[in-house]
């Protein structure tokens, strides 16, 4: 029995260990997430923005 126990025991830690190490990425995950998104919003309006100077100095003067 003692074995059992002792397996028991270790399993246990090892299980703990595990989820606090799955806790600890699922937070790193969210807040890389969130830093992929903002920097995704970011080139969105980079692209946004060039696209419009683009238009402009494609366009011929306001007074052709």
């Amino acid at each position: 029995m003692r074995v059992i126990e002792e397996k028991l025991a270790h399993l246990d830690k090892t299980v703990e260990d595990l989820s606090d190490v799955v806790a600890r990425q699922q937070s790193e995950i969210t807040m890389l997430a969130r830093r992929v998104q903002l920097l995704m919003e970011r080139e969105a309006e980079r692209e946004s923005q060039a696209q419009s100077s683009v238009h402009i100095a494609d366009s011929p003067p306001p007074h052709w």
